[in-house]
C-alpha cells in the first residue's frame, strides 16, 4: 500500500505526508476526471460517501464494490442521498465464508 500512488481529496489538510500521496483540495472533478484519462489503474474510493456523492452527477464513478456485512447498526449515512438518482446493474456478486458479500454494481 505505501508504494502505491494515493490521491487524498480534502478541504482541510494542508498536505499528504503519507508515501505517494497527493493532495486534491481543490476542482475535485476535474482532478479525478484527468486522473481517469491516465493510464494507471483504477481508482478507489475508501469510505468517504460525500466524495460519491459529489462524483456521482457527473458520471465519474464507473463501479461500485460494495461489501456487506450481516451486522444491523440501525443508524449511519446513506451512500444514496435523498434526490440522487443512480440506475445500477449488478455484474457480480459474491458470498465470502464469513458471510460478507460483495456486490459489483455499474451504471446502467
Amino acid at each position: 500500500m505505501n508504494a502505491l500512488p494515493k490521491h487524498v481529496v480534502s478541504t482541510t489538510l494542508t498536505s499528504a505526508d503519507w508515501s505517494n500521496s497527493h493532495l486534491i483540495a481543490s476542482n475535485v472533478a476535474d482532478e479525478v476526471a484527468a486522473l481517469k484519462q491516465g493510464s494507471g489503474q483504477d481508482i478507489l474510493i475508501n469510505g468517504s460517501g460525500d466524495l460519491i456523492q459529489s462524483l456521482l452527477p457527473l458520471g465519474l464513478i464507473d463501479e461500485y464494490r460494495l461489501l456487506v456485512y450481516h451486522i444491523v447498526v440501525g443508524a449511519g449515512k446513506r451512500l444514496f442521498r435523498d434526490g440522487a438518482a443512480a440506475s445500477l446493474k449488478v455484474v457480480e456478486t459474491q458470498t465470502f465464508p464469513t458471510g460478507v458479500v460483495l456486490l459489483r454494481y455499474q451504471p446502467a
